[in-house]
């Protein structure tokens, strides 16, 4: 009897050892079709297109990044749509800007927008730099201009010299400047260690079972096809609606893209395919900000790009395997801004009566 209980004890051993080789062997493999398709994010970025990322230029576009007096109401940062508390985002369906006017649509996050190969969701801005001077002179975003940019900065002793320290030159506190600093800041707000970036570097258990199966259903039904590479996303153009154009309330028809930069017939509703790390953290989805959950968003873009209903179990495991993409958040601290000077231009008045009327309404 002993002798049968240690066959079976021996039988049993082997079968788990067994089925654990099938299961790492199982996912080795999907690890190889992965990595064949993305790439983890790096730790650090230190160059962008060939060009040094310089520590001074982060450390002033720091400062920037939160300073309101960019704003011409002294009310708007670049953090105030782009709050890095929340994913890099705003969280709303369109971002409210100066006097309260909405944008026309939803803000894409900065986390990781340094891997993508343009900017904006029509891919009007070529790098961070362009991307950075877009909001501060925008009506509806910061409604300021280079001139009065500069007068500001210009106007406090402590940005002179620190402008001065970081560019040299004859004329250091310039808009383009500004620009650069921000767009080096930009570089740092990146989410590396994700579990699914653990996966690709071998760690079997960074994904449950569920998002595993997600990942493989991913790749299968051709999701890959526009999200792919690091971000996957953010390298590529594509219709809104290559199988099946969604209804105006998720594609408003008066907003056709990348129409309005090119000015070619084809770009009509052709947007950058959206970047997906850290999606869960901002909703909501699209260009249009219609849509707030996530599932939802998986079976749109199923019906609307591959021309496929998908299988319950497919939006649950894809949108699990989503869930897997929310990689470490940056670390920023709250920088104390210098104090304005008697030179330093004031808020606009209109803008501040503005404000008090919303605000009593």
């Amino acid at each position: 009897m002993k002798g049968n209980s240690t066959l079976k004890g021996v039988s049993l051993l082997a079968g788990v050892i067994l089925l654990a080789a099938g299961s790492a062997h199982a996912d080795q493999t999907l690890r190889d079709r992965a990595n064949a398709i993305f790439k983890p994010v790096p730790e650090e970025v230190t160059e962008i297109r060939g060009k040094q990322v310089i520590a001074e230029q982060v450390e002033l576009g720091h400062k920037l990044w939160f300073e309101t007096r960019l704003s011409r109401s002294h009310l708007i940062s670049c953090n105030t749509c782009h709050n890095l508390s929340i994913g890099g985002g705003d969280n709303v369906q369109v971002s409210i800007g100066h006097g309260w006017q909405k944008g026309p649509r939803n803000n894409p996050t900065v986390l990781n927008a340094v891997f993508n190969a343009a900017q904006f969701w029509d891919g009007r801005a070529a790098d961070l730099k362009e991307q950075a001077e877009g909001p501060l002179q925008a009506a509806v975003e910061m409604n300021n201009t280079p001139e009065r940019i500069e007068e500001t900065l210009n106007s406090i002793p402590e940005y002179v010299d620190e402008f001065t320290q970081v560019f040299g030159g004859d004329n250091p506190v310039s808009f383009d400047n500004a620009a650069q600093a921000l767009a080096a800041f930009e570089t740092t707000l990146i989410t590396p260690n994700a579990p699914f970036d653990q996966f690709l570097k071998g760690d079997d258990e960074a994904l449950t079972d569920l998002q595993k199966k997600g990942l493989g259903a991913f790749m299968d039904t051709g999701c890959v096809a526009c999200h792919n590479g690091v971000n996957l996303g953010g390298q590529a153009y594509f219709p809104f609606g290559v199988v099946k154009r969604p209804g105006a309330d998720v594609l408003p028809l008066e907003d056709k893209g990348r129409f309005a930069v090119t000015s070619t017939a084809t770009d009509e509703y052709v947007f950058r395919a959206s970047p997906l790390r850290n999606v869960a953290l901002t909703p909501p989805y699209f260009h249009s900000g219609e849509v707030w959950d996530l599932e939802q968003a998986v079976a749109i873009m199923g019906d609307s790009q591959l021309g496929r209903e998908l299988a319950p179990d497919d939006i649950e495991a894809i949108t699990a395997f989503l869930q897997s993409l929310t990689g470490d958040q940056p670390q920023v601290t709250l920088p104390i801004l210098p104090a304005s000077t008697a030179a330093t231009p004031r808020p606009d008045d209109e803008v501040i009566t503005e404000t008090r009327e919303a605000l009593n309404q």
